[in-house]
Protein backbone atom coordinates (compact mmCIF):
# COMPACT_ATOMS: atom_id res chain seq x y z
CA UNK A 1 0.00 0.00 0.00
CA UNK A 2 1.03 3.62 -0.75
CA UNK A 3 -0.15 6.68 0.70
CA UNK A 4 1.14 10.33 -0.10
CA UNK A 5 0.98 13.17 2.29
CA UNK A 6 1.02 16.72 1.23
CA UNK A 7 2.78 18.08 3.91
CA UNK A 8 5.05 20.78 5.56
CA UNK A 9 2.93 20.95 8.73
CA UNK A 10 3.92 19.80 12.33
CA UNK A 11 0.98 17.41 11.56
CA UNK A 12 2.04 16.12 8.57
CA UNK A 13 5.36 15.16 10.35
CA UNK A 14 3.48 13.42 12.81
CA UNK A 15 1.19 11.15 10.94
CA UNK A 16 4.30 10.32 9.13
CA UNK A 17 5.85 8.99 11.97
CA UNK A 18 2.74 7.10 13.48
CA UNK A 19 2.77 5.43 9.57
CA UNK A 20 6.46 4.86 9.68
CA UNK A 21 7.32 1.51 10.35
CA UNK A 22 3.90 0.15 9.46
CA UNK A 23 4.34 -3.67 7.41
CA UNK A 24 3.68 -3.33 4.09
CA UNK A 25 2.77 0.68 3.90
CA UNK A 26 5.08 3.14 2.16
CA UNK A 27 4.87 6.94 3.13
CA UNK A 28 5.77 9.66 0.42
CA UNK A 29 5.74 13.15 2.12
CA UNK A 30 5.72 15.83 -0.31
CA UNK A 31 6.91 19.52 0.20
CA UNK A 32 6.17 22.59 -1.69
CA UNK A 33 9.74 23.19 -1.43
CA UNK A 34 8.98 27.07 0.09
CA UNK A 35 10.85 26.50 3.04
CA UNK A 36 15.05 26.47 2.37
CA UNK A 37 15.81 24.25 5.64
CA UNK A 38 12.38 22.04 6.19
CA UNK A 39 12.23 19.92 9.27
CA UNK A 40 11.94 16.54 7.56
CA UNK A 41 9.43 13.56 8.40
CA UNK A 42 10.47 9.49 8.24
CA UNK A 43 9.94 7.85 4.73
CA UNK A 44 10.06 8.91 1.28
CA UNK A 45 10.39 12.49 0.86
CA UNK A 46 9.54 14.60 -2.56
CA UNK A 47 10.28 18.31 -2.77
CA UNK A 48 7.91 20.78 -5.48
CA UNK A 49 4.71 21.24 -7.32
CA UNK A 50 3.09 18.76 -9.22
CA UNK A 51 2.17 21.05 -11.95
CA UNK A 52 -1.86 21.32 -11.15
CA UNK A 53 -4.40 18.69 -10.91
CA UNK A 54 -3.30 16.88 -14.07
CA UNK A 55 0.15 16.56 -12.93
CA UNK A 56 -1.03 15.28 -9.12
CA UNK A 57 -3.39 12.88 -10.57
CA UNK A 58 -0.74 11.39 -13.29
CA UNK A 59 1.73 10.99 -10.01
CA UNK A 60 -0.87 9.23 -8.20
CA UNK A 61 -1.83 6.60 -10.98
CA UNK A 62 1.96 6.38 -11.92
CA UNK A 63 2.98 5.51 -8.30
CA UNK A 64 0.18 3.48 -7.66
CA UNK A 65 -0.89 5.78 -4.17
CA UNK A 66 -3.66 4.02 -2.33
CA UNK A 67 -4.59 6.94 -0.30
CA UNK A 68 -4.44 10.83 0.03
CA UNK A 69 -3.77 13.01 3.10
CA UNK A 70 -4.02 16.94 2.46
CA UNK A 71 -2.10 18.19 5.62
CA UNK A 72 -1.27 20.83 4.21
CA UNK A 73 -0.73 24.70 6.14
CA UNK A 74 -4.54 26.06 6.28
CA UNK A 75 -3.92 28.79 4.04
CA UNK A 76 -2.31 26.90 1.43
CA UNK A 77 -5.97 26.75 -0.18
CA UNK A 78 -4.95 26.35 -3.92
CA UNK A 79 -3.14 22.70 -3.44
CA UNK A 80 -6.42 21.44 -1.49
CA UNK A 81 -8.64 21.93 -4.93
CA UNK A 82 -5.76 20.50 -6.39
CA UNK A 83 -5.95 17.37 -4.74
CA UNK A 84 -9.42 17.19 -4.60
CA UNK A 85 -9.81 17.44 -8.12
CA UNK A 86 -6.27 14.95 -8.45
CA UNK A 87 -8.33 12.60 -6.34
CA UNK A 88 -11.67 12.36 -7.56
CA UNK A 89 -9.81 12.28 -11.44
CA UNK A 90 -8.02 8.73 -10.23
CA UNK A 91 -10.37 7.38 -7.66
CA UNK A 92 -7.91 7.79 -5.14
CA UNK A 93 -9.82 8.45 -1.12
CA UNK A 94 -8.83 11.87 0.03
CA UNK A 95 -8.23 13.02 3.82
CA UNK A 96 -7.75 16.67 4.85
CA UNK A 97 -5.61 17.04 7.98
CA UNK A 98 -7.01 20.19 9.03
CA UNK A 99 -6.01 21.52 12.99
CA UNK A 100 -8.65 23.44 14.61
CA UNK A 101 -8.73 27.01 13.88
CA UNK A 102 -8.00 29.57 17.23
CA UNK A 103 -11.09 30.94 18.83
CA UNK A 104 -11.34 34.08 20.59
CA UNK A 105 -11.86 34.03 24.50
CA UNK A 106 -12.96 36.61 27.17
CA UNK A 107 -10.14 39.82 27.15
CA UNK A 108 -9.31 39.30 22.94
CA UNK A 109 -9.80 42.44 20.85
CA UNK A 110 -9.99 40.71 17.36
CA UNK A 111 -10.54 42.22 14.32
CA UNK A 112 -11.60 39.55 11.72
CA UNK A 113 -10.07 40.22 8.35
CA UNK A 114 -11.16 38.11 4.79
CA UNK A 115 -7.54 38.59 3.35
CA UNK A 116 -4.42 39.96 3.95
CA UNK A 117 -5.33 43.19 1.81
CA UNK A 118 -8.42 43.35 4.03
CA UNK A 119 -6.13 43.12 7.05
CA UNK A 120 -3.68 46.02 6.04
CA UNK A 121 -6.88 48.35 5.20
CA UNK A 122 -7.60 47.85 9.41
CA UNK A 123 -4.13 48.67 10.46
CA UNK A 124 -3.50 52.75 10.16
CA UNK A 125 -6.53 53.14 12.75
CA UNK A 126 -5.63 50.77 15.46
CA UNK A 127 -1.73 51.15 15.65
CA UNK A 128 1.57 52.05 14.02
CA UNK A 129 3.56 49.76 15.56
CA UNK A 130 2.81 46.13 14.18
CA UNK A 131 3.85 42.26 14.93
CA UNK A 132 3.23 40.84 11.64
CA UNK A 133 2.95 36.82 12.00
CA UNK A 134 1.66 36.06 8.70
CA UNK A 135 4.49 34.93 7.04
CA UNK A 136 6.78 36.23 4.13
CA UNK A 137 4.95 35.33 1.30
CA UNK A 138 2.51 37.82 2.07
CA UNK A 139 4.13 41.15 2.51
CA UNK A 140 3.36 42.65 -0.77
CA UNK A 141 -0.17 43.36 1.06
CA UNK A 142 1.50 45.72 3.65
CA UNK A 143 4.16 47.21 1.43
CA UNK A 144 2.46 50.87 0.81
CA UNK A 145 2.06 51.78 4.83
CA UNK A 146 5.12 53.82 4.62
CA UNK A 147 3.84 55.44 8.20
CA UNK A 148 3.48 52.06 10.17
CA UNK A 149 6.63 49.94 11.62
CA UNK A 150 6.80 46.39 11.22
CA UNK A 151 8.35 43.69 12.88
CA UNK A 152 7.88 40.35 10.72
CA UNK A 153 8.37 37.17 11.75
CA UNK A 154 9.17 33.94 9.34
CA UNK A 155 11.30 31.16 8.82
CA UNK A 156 12.90 32.71 6.27
CA UNK A 157 14.20 36.00 4.63
CA UNK A 158 11.61 37.92 3.15
CA UNK A 159 12.08 39.74 -0.37
CA UNK A 160 10.26 42.81 -2.09
CA UNK A 161 8.03 43.95 -2.22
CA UNK A 162 7.83 44.59 1.72
CA UNK A 163 6.83 47.35 3.91
CA UNK A 164 9.37 50.16 3.81
CA UNK A 165 10.03 50.14 7.71
CA UNK A 166 10.21 46.55 8.92
CA UNK A 167 12.85 44.62 11.16
CA UNK A 168 13.07 41.21 10.52
CA UNK A 169 12.89 38.46 12.92
CA UNK A 170 13.70 34.73 11.74
CA UNK A 171 12.51 32.08 13.84
CA UNK A 172 10.45 29.00 13.89
CA UNK A 173 7.80 28.14 16.65
CA UNK A 174 6.75 26.64 18.87
CA UNK A 175 7.24 29.58 20.77
CA UNK A 176 6.91 30.29 24.38
CA UNK A 177 4.87 32.91 26.50
CA UNK A 178 7.77 34.49 28.56
CA UNK A 179 8.87 34.69 25.50
CA UNK A 180 6.08 36.61 23.20
CA UNK A 181 5.35 38.95 26.40
CA UNK A 182 9.11 40.23 26.28
CA UNK A 183 8.95 40.34 22.34
CA UNK A 184 5.60 43.05 22.72
CA UNK A 185 7.21 44.71 25.54
CA UNK A 186 10.32 45.30 23.67
CA UNK A 187 9.15 46.15 20.32
CA UNK A 188 6.68 48.60 22.01
CA UNK A 189 4.17 46.51 19.87
CA UNK A 190 0.47 47.94 19.61
CA UNK A 191 -1.61 45.65 17.29
CA UNK A 192 -1.05 42.06 16.29
CA UNK A 193 -1.23 40.64 12.65
CA UNK A 194 -1.80 36.63 12.25
CA UNK A 195 -3.46 34.37 10.00
CA UNK A 196 -6.22 31.69 11.77
CA UNK A 197 -3.80 28.70 11.57
CA UNK A 198 -4.70 27.03 14.79
CA UNK A 199 -2.78 24.53 16.94
CA UNK A 200 -0.48 25.35 19.88
CA UNK A 201 3.29 26.49 18.18
CA UNK A 202 2.70 30.01 17.62
CA UNK A 203 -0.45 30.25 20.44
CA UNK A 204 1.24 31.68 23.12
CA UNK A 205 1.02 35.40 20.64
CA UNK A 206 -2.73 35.42 21.34
CA UNK A 207 -2.51 35.24 25.03
CA UNK A 208 0.44 37.86 25.13
CA UNK A 209 -1.28 40.24 23.00
CA UNK A 210 -4.79 39.79 25.54
CA UNK A 211 -2.71 40.23 28.19
CA UNK A 212 -1.41 43.45 27.07
CA UNK A 213 -4.59 44.96 26.08
CA UNK A 214 -3.82 44.74 22.57
CA UNK A 215 -5.92 44.08 19.64
CA UNK A 216 -5.14 41.22 17.06
CA UNK A 217 -6.38 40.94 13.63
CA UNK A 218 -7.47 37.50 12.73
CA UNK A 219 -7.11 36.33 9.25
CA UNK A 220 -9.59 34.05 8.28
CA UNK A 221 -8.79 30.94 6.43
CA UNK A 222 -9.75 30.01 2.90
CA UNK A 223 -12.68 27.84 1.90
CA UNK A 224 -11.71 24.35 1.54
CA UNK A 225 -13.11 21.86 -1.22
CA UNK A 226 -16.60 20.32 -0.24
CA UNK A 227 -17.11 16.71 0.59
CA UNK A 228 -13.78 16.22 1.49
CA UNK A 229 -13.86 14.10 5.07
CA UNK A 230 -11.12 16.19 7.88
CA UNK A 231 -9.14 14.90 10.63
CA UNK A 232 -8.53 17.10 13.35
CA UNK A 233 -4.72 15.61 14.64
CA UNK A 234 -2.72 13.22 13.30
CA UNK A 235 -3.96 10.41 15.32
CA UNK A 236 -7.65 10.66 13.69
CA UNK A 237 -5.72 10.66 10.31
CA UNK A 238 -4.01 6.74 11.12
CA UNK A 239 -7.28 5.69 11.92
CA UNK A 240 -8.99 6.77 8.97
CA UNK A 241 -6.62 5.18 6.95
CA UNK A 242 -6.54 2.41 8.85
CA UNK A 243 -10.00 1.84 8.13
CA UNK A 244 -9.50 2.35 4.23
CA UNK A 245 -6.41 0.66 4.08
CA UNK A 246 -7.09 -2.44 6.39
CA UNK A 247 -3.63 -1.12 8.45
CA UNK A 248 -3.89 -2.67 12.07
CA UNK A 249 -0.37 -1.75 13.59
CA UNK A 250 0.76 1.92 13.85
CA UNK A 251 4.00 2.74 15.74
CA UNK A 252 3.42 4.45 18.38
CA UNK A 253 -0.10 3.87 18.66
CA UNK A 254 -0.23 0.68 20.40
Amino acid sequence: MHVLILGGTTEARRLAELLHGTPGLTVTSSLAGRVASPRLPPGEVRVGGFGGPGGLADWLRAQRVDALVDATHPFAGTISFHAAEAAATGHVPLLALRRPGWVPVTGDRWYEAGSLAQAAGLLPRLGRRIFLTTGRMGLAAFADLADLWFLVRSVDAPELPHPPRMEVLLDRGPFTLDGERELLRRHRVEVVVTKDSGGTATAPKLQAAREAGLPVIMVRRPHMPDGVPVAADPEQAACWLADHLDLRIFRGTD
